[in-house]
């Protein structure tokens, strides 16, 4: 199982990750992209905790992520399978295995102060945290896709499924953005990666 893990993490994170699988009794798949998510865990009927995770993540986010999955299981074990599973139960199991890998043999120095803040308070997805996400991004392969943050007011853009969009205002934190084809409005978080259109 190191063998298979090591060329989707950080070096300096391979034995300690793999001893935190063993530990836990991880299954873990590593599987094709998944728009909606980065990874994901469920206890099987067979009682198997069987984590995903996406193989088109850069290192440093497929550390998160699966660190973000093994959370998870690791505060229904402790606290109980009655707990939110993004609530503070988590949040705190969370911050508890991820700090240690928070250090400069692991991740890049500008990375670290932005890790450093998000783990005070960690979200549901990393992708939330749009400072962050954007930072992690420049460690992903090179990619045609834009953040709708980044392209001009009033662009067509098309998202993965193909549904063609044009980028309205600001609304808080979310983009109103018009689905050309139907006239709906719909919101995009800013760190929403499109293709923008010419």
């Amino acid at each position: 199982m190191k063998h298979i893990i090591a060329p989707y993490l950080p070096e300096h994170a391979v034995d300690d990750i793999f001893e935190m699988i063993k530990r836990y009794g991880v299954n873990l798949k590593i599987v094709n992209e998944r728009v909606t998510r980065h990874g994901d865990y469920r206890k099987d009927a067979r009682g198997y905790h069987q984590i995903t995770v996406n193989a088109n993540l850069n290192k440093y986010r497929f550390l998160i992520t699966l660190v973000h999955e093994i959370a998870h299981l690791a505060a229904f074990e402790k606290y109980g399978r009655n707990i939110k599973p993004h609530g503070q139960e988590w949040k705190l199991t969370f911050q508890q295995l991820m700090v240690p890998y928070i250090r400069p043999e692991i991740f890049p120095n500008q990375l670290l102060p932005l890790l450093a803040r998000h783990f005070r308070n960690p979200k549901a997805s990393s992708d939330t945290d749009a400072t962050l996400s954007i930072a992690l991004k420049q460690f992903d392969e090179k990619s045609e896709k834009n953040y709708i943050f980044e392209i001009p007011y009033g662009s067509n853009f098309r998202i993965h499924n193909g549904k063609i969009f044009k980028k309205g205002a600001q609304r808080v934190k979310r983009f109103e953005c018009l689905e050309v084809s139907t006239g709906k409005i719909y919101l995009f978080s800013p760190n929403a990666e499109v293709e923008l259109l010419p």
